[in-house]
Formats: structure tokens, C-alpha cells, sequence
């Protein structure tokens, strides 16, 4: 479960308060799959970076139960001097999990061979997103964060990496940010709409998707009430 309750976090640009979220308060139950959508600079990633814990709201609380990812795409948790096994065994301290188990898991799906044990700021960007990658479905998380994840490697890496997240998928949650509507409509079945600072979910994929689609082309429709996810 994620509760928001009176959320509020703004950004100042020119002297004037950029409202990511304004007093939101919604509630996202258990293996919930939510699509978070919203404009460029709307502050989808900010938002999972709240709910993760990595960035603090001015006001309001998130009150969460379950274990809960870190923003997958992302590679803020990654330590570029650190090793990749060194970064694996960080992960694995902070979350509580057997480092033994996580490491071998992470070395076998990541394919990074000799380099697992070389610095991070050496890798390729493609490097650094499986070992990313790897180090998240390494872990069973209650809920799954997800921030324009991007397949990366060979078709038989791609496989591999689809038959393992829809094997966590299976028994978990997932918010998500992507810009592909079809990757949205086919990992979720709910979506929550970020528009000047207020959220609007909604229980069907598709109605989120129009009214998100409707606000990108400018039709006027402006999203004014937090609605709580059933």
C-alpha cells in the first residue's frame, strides 16, 4: 500500500513556485500496476523519487507498507567508483538480502563478465543499465518503481530480461513511467495523470491514456481533483 496524504513539492524558477504535487492525497492499494503520466517537465520522475524516499516532499507524507524499489531507468544508486559486485553488495546490505545469492544473480544476468569487477565509471551506458537492471530483479520487491527502463543488449538478453520481469510481475506491484503508450497499456491496467501539480487516477488504462493524450495536444483538459484508486 502507498498513501499520499496532503503531498506537497515545489521547484522556484523565476521566483514563482513550480508545483510537482499541491496538497495530493491518494491512495494506490496493494499490486496496484500504475501508469504515472504527465507532460515533459511535470515531474513523474520527482514523484518516484518521493515515493522511494530519495527526495523529501516540502509538506505531507508517504506512508507505505511492503518492501519498495528504487526508481528502476534510473542509475542514481548505482556508485561509479564502486565495483559493480561492490555496488551489488551495497544493494544487498541496504535491502537486507543474502549477499552471496545477489551476486551470483546479478553476475549470471547482467553478462558483464570481467567487468563486474572493475569500476562502474568504466562501463558503457548499456553496462551500467544491466547491472542496474540486474540488481533490482535480483530482489523480490512488493512494488515495482519503474522510470523509462529501456530494453538494452542482443535479442537473447532482451528475452531473458522479459521472461524475468514478468516473473516478478506476476506477484507484485508496479508504478511506472514511459512514453510508449504500449508499453503502458500492456504492463498496466491503471493510470494516474500528473497535470500542474494535481493527480487523477483512474481504475481503466485507456481513459488515463486519453485524457493524458488530450492534455499533450492542448485541448484544454486540465486534471482538478485527486481521486483515490479502488
Amino acid at each position: 500500500m502507498i498513501q499520499l496524504e496532503n503531498l506537497t513539492k515545489a521547484y522556484w524558477y523565476r521566483g514563482q513556485p513550480k508545483y510537482i504535487a499541491r496538497d495530493v492525497n491518494a491512495y494506490i492499494p496493494d499490486g496496484a500496476r500504475v501508469a504515472l503520466m504527465g507532460r515533459n517537465g511535470a515531474g513523474k520522475s520527482t514523484m518516484l523519487s518521493m515515493i522511494a524516499g530519495s527526495i523529501n516532499p516540502d509538506r505531507g507524507r508517504i506512508r507505505l507498507t511492503g518492501n519498495l524499489s528504487w526508481p528502476i531507468g534510473l542509475t542514481g544508486c548505482i556508485q561509479a567508483e564502486l565495483t559493480g559486485a561492490q555496488n551489488v553488495k551495497f544493494i544487498a546490505r541496504v535491502y537486507g538480502v543474502d549477499t552471496d545469492e545477489l551476486l551470483g544473480f546479478v553476475e549470471d544476468f547482467a553478462e558483464l563478465g570481467l567487468n563486474y569487477h572493475e569500476p562502474v565509471w568504466t562501463y558503457s551506458s548499456g553496462m551500467r543499465a544491466r547491472l542496474n537492471f540486474g540488481m533490482s530483479m535480483g530482489i523480490h520487491f512488493d512494488t515495482y518503481l519503474i522510470d523509462e527502463v529501456t530494453a538494452t543488449g542482443d535479442a537473447a538478453f532482451k528475452g531473458k530480461s522479459k521472461k524475468v520481469f514478468e516473473d516478478r510481475m506476476s506477484n507484485s506491484g508496479l508504478i511506472m513511467v514511459s512514453h510508449s503508450d504500449a508499453l503502458m497499456k500492456s504492463l498496466c491496467t491503471s493510470g494516474a495523470v500528473l497535470e500542474n501539480g494535481t493527480i487523477t487516477f483512474f481504475d481503466d488504462i485507456d481513459e488515463a491514456l486519453e485524457v493524458h493524450n488530450r492534455n499533450l495536444r492542448g485541448e484544454g483538459v486540465t486534471n482538478t481533483a485527486d481521486e483515490l484508486l479502488e
